[in-house]
């Protein structure tokens, strides 16, 4: 083994020649004193960001009402504990819900026997039908989604980690956890940010496979499957993972040189292990199902449509459930649906709109991890040392984009929740230039993040950044889940309670809230002559925003004031 010397004149330091101890208060005595306490202070930080990520989604849990989808989803999961029934809510694969039962399976909770109605009476049901308290139902309904969460966070920061160091594993975690759109729907018993941190996980575990193939390949699949199994969008990923799944074995497998002659044999492996990930990730999937109802045979509803074309084909021949075809057909249906519409910058239109994606990511993520994103993502193609992990942050989410930017989703941008958690990591790559300037722009970027998230508790799904006027204004913007999807009727009841404790009330609202159970007496402005409404006038601000002109509803607020509002989703008007 050769000896690699230093030079003919390299020798020892003497004590004479060693560096002196830096001055106490130094910038390198301050450095040295972070390398000694960092075993402590890393795991602390960490610690810290999650805390108050916790904090942050466990407040709003507890003070918003349900939003209109988390009732359909709170019923069938209660559904599958009792009766192991697949027939509520098919365009859902049914692991999501199977972890909010695994919340639900700690309360009280009951179903009414005998009840045969569909999924939205089901959730009105089971909330507010049965006995049951609402206000408990749904907290324990939002925790298991709350850890899951959290749990993500940790996978945003070990693969930040992995390719940075810790530096850059704390910058991706506390933009993460003060993401507002992730703090606002992982608070929130539905399926976006389950699907979208098990698509990352995967993407994690993939990368890691390039170094041991073996150990991470089985668990990447294990998480596609999750993701798979929680949302029918995800399939868009699944040609993507698998494809990278391919490329690690290949990365892990091959041969530095110009020795070529094992190539096709290494090809064949690649995509064997590609379809050892598919095969664990369809097992999921059908174990996900077989764990609600093992029973045949299903019987299809009468809901769905028939699906032609090459979609058609893709839903016949996946070696999936029957009840995940089905499935698969009616979210078909709606998501190229052109009967909907929308509303963007103070527009309603109808049809669908390919920027409206794009354009309601800009008003609702804040600067500052904006421009992370952009730095993280130029650096991802530049840097030599980071150029394979490029396909493993970006990839993914560029295809899930065009997907949406396809189809007619102008609800809100909890459809893109993975964009928060992939390019969190993708914007710690800018910490590969370790310079001050780099250090110092990273870390005075994410407290601009911090200080954005933390102005606008607890109302973070209403959150836009401060270009856009910030949280208040949001609904000039946008509209349904990116700022009004019914969760203040308890808020709105506290404020009628203190504030108009004896005005006559005329409420509007959008969602799947009872008013009654929170104490409002309010009648229903559209069921009289306008010039008997007097009072106060309380509306949804998705209901303001989606106003028919010339319609009742335009009339009445043309012809009213408005003089207060409710956790930036509700206007109330006085009409005298």
């Amino acid at each position: 083994m050769a000896i690699r010397h230093a030079g003919p004149t390299a020798t020892a330091p003497t004590p004479d020649d060693r560096p002196a101890p830096a001055p106490v208060g130094s910038l390198r005595s301050r450095f040295d004193l972070l390398r000694r306490h960092r075993r402590w202070l890393l795991p602390l930080l960490v610690a810290v960001l999650l805390a108050q990520m916790a904090a942050a989604m466990i407040t709003t849990a507890v003070e918003q009402t349900p939003t209109i989808d988390e009732p359909v989803y709170v019923g069938t999961a209660q559904v599958y504990l009792e009766q192991r029934d697949l027939r509520h809510n098919p365009e859902h694969p049914p692991l999501g819900k199977l972890i909010i039962a695994s919340g639900l399976a700690f309360t009280d909770v009951h179903l009414a026997p005998g009840f045969t109605g569909d999924q939205t009476a089901l959730g009105r049901h089971v909330l507010y039908e049965s006995g049951n308290d609402p206000w408990r139902v749904m907290l324990f309904a939002r925790l298991p989604m709350i850890a899951l969460t959290l749990l993500f966070g940790l996978v945003v920061f070990a693969f930040a980690r992995d390719l940075v160091g810790a530096a850059g594993g704390v910058a991706a975690l506390a933009l993460y956890a003060f993401s507002p759109d992730v703090i606002a729907h992982g608070s929130l018993a539905t399926l976006d940010v389950p699907a979208a941190g098990f698509l990352l996980t995967s993407a994690w575990l993939l990368w890691r496979a390039r170094g041991r193939p073996f150990r991470y390949l089985p668990p990447a699949g294990l998480a596609l499957g999750a993701a798979l199994a929680t949302r029918m969008n995800t399939l868009a990923a699944a040609p993507v993972l698998l494809l990278l799944a391919a490329w690690s074995f290949w990365s892990a497998r091959r041969t530095p040189g110009p020795d070529r002659r094992g190539t096709p044999r290494l090809v064949a492996y690649a995509v064997l292990a590609a379809a050892g990930v598919a095969l664990v990730a369809i097992a999921v999937v059908w174990s996900a199902y077989l764990a609600v109802d093992p029973r045949p045979p299903w019987t299809t509803p009468r809901n769905v449509p028939d699906i032609d074309g090459k979609r058609g084909l893709l839903t016949a021949w996946l070696p999936v459930p029957e009840p995940y075809r089905d499935g698969m057909r009616i979210q078909f249906g709606i998501e190229y649906s052109t009967k909907g519409g929308g509303f963007l910058f103070g527009r309603r239109y109808f049809g669908s709109l390919w920027y409206y994606l794009p354009a309601a990511v800009l008003v609702k993520t804040p600067l500052g991890m904006l421009a992370l994103w952009a730095g993280g993502a130029v650096t991802l193609l530049t840097a030599r040392r980071l150029r394979p992990a490029a396909p493993y942050l970006l990839l993914l989410p560029a295809v899930l984009m065009a997907v949406l930017l396809d189809g007619s989703r102008g609800f809100g941008v909890r459809y893109a929740v993975f964009l928060p958690m992939f390019l969190a990591v993708a914007a710690a790559c800018v910490l590969i230039h370790r310079t001050r300037w780099a250090y110092g722009m990273t870390a005075a970027l994410v407290v601009f993040v911090a200080v954005s998230s933390l102005r606008t508790f607890p109302y973070y799904l209403p959150y836009s950044n401060e270009a856009f006027g910030g949280t208040a204004k949001t609904h000039l913007h946008l509209h349904d889940s990116n700022v009004d999807w019914g969760q203040d009727l308890g808020r709105l009841a506290e404020h009628l309670r203190q504030r108009y404790p004896d005005e006559r009330v005329w409420l509007g609202y959008k969602g799947s809230g009872v008013p009654s159970y929170y104490g409002i007496d309010a009648r229903d402005p559209f069921k009289v002559k306008p010039e008997e409404v007097r009072g106060l006038l309380v509306v949804s601000n998705s209901a303001v925003a989606k106003a028919e002109p010339g319609g009742p509803l335009e009339a009445l607020i043309e012809s009213s004031r408005p003089i207060d509002e409710v956790g930036h989703s509700i206007t109330i008007f006085r009409r005298d």
